[in-house]
């Protein structure tokens, strides 16, 4: 596949909601440059669950967001567009320049969550998202889609830790990742936009390195390619080629359930940032 040059993502957000894209997009965004793709799970006959949020912010300033409508749930495509709706909305009513984005994240997801929760249908959705403002990205998460930063030599920077029980034991040292990936109880949740009790985690922010590449995901991805082999397609070379390497290697293992290797078919989003 030929490379394409990315366009600049102008003042204006964009919100890809119930999107099949069938293959990655590359913009330029917040000074750097971005790779973003969504796509339902195979064989699903309903609408994509997943809503990804380019929201700029000034000239090298942004937000990056997924939201993971949670499956089997009422309403879950409406509650990940909501999310992202929410807080573009708030975000592009905070000034540039004013100190004023971390305080207009959080309150974007203060009203996503009022605004689901007002739905009264049992409508949820997690959530990831990155601020970022030159050269320092902080995390903000929600459930347990994930944010992972890796150095061009496949260091791995920052890694949020999943709202889960699978997630919490393999933090703890109680599994490690290889038995997470078949637990039986690994698609359950403990935190979630959409409930009384919902909380926002905000991580230390992080000095990217020139060759530093961040990934938002959905866990359509991360439960379906190991840590080592996400690292190893995201870490370097072309934007695009990256992408579609966690594209088509995602989708062939959702669909391949012969071997011995992690299959869970799923609606799969994720961005892919990197400093120029």
């Amino acid at each position: 596949m030929g490379l394409k040059p990315p366009t600049t993502l102008q003042d204006r957000a964009l919100i890809i909601a119930t999107t099949d894209m069938p293959e990655p997009a590359v913009l330029r965004f917040a000074g750097g440059e971005i790779c973003y793709f969504t796509a339902r799970a195979p064989d699903k006959e309903t609408p994509n669950e997943d809503a990804l949020g380019l929201i700029p912010w000034g000239d090298n300033a942004g937000v990056l967001v997924v939201c993971d409508g949670l499956g089997g749930q009422p309403a879950g495509a409406d509650a990940s567009s909501i999310a992202v709706h929410c807080l573009a909305d708030s975000i592009a009513s905070a000034l540039p320049g004013n100190g004023g984005l971390r305080e207009a994240i959080l309150d974007g997801i203060e009203k996503a969550n009022h605004s689901i929760t007002g739905l009264a249908v049992g409508a949820a959705t997690t959530l990831v998202l990155l601020e970022i403002q030159g050269a320092l990205v902080r995390p903000y998460h929600v459930g347990d889609s994930m944010i992972l930063v890796s150095g061009q030599r496949g260091r791995i920077k920052l890694q949020t830790v999943s709202h889960s029980p699978v997630g919490y034991a393999v933090e703890a040292g109680f599994l490690d990742a290889q038995e997470a990936m078949h637990h039986e109880e690994r698609h359950l949740i403990s935190n979630m936009i959409g409930t009384p009790d919902m909380r926002i985690e905000i991580g230390t922010a992080v000095a990217l390195a020139p060759h530093d590449t961040v990934l938002l995901a959905s866990d359509g991805l991360f439960d379906n390619l190991h840590l080592d082999e996400i690292i190893e397609r995201m870490r370097c070379g072309p934007m695009n080629r990256r992408a579609n390497a966690l594209r088509r290697d995602s989708l062939a293992r959702m669909t391949d359930t012969a071997s011995d290797m992690p299959s869970k078919p799923d609606d799969f989003s994720f961005i892919l940032y990197r400093p120029t």
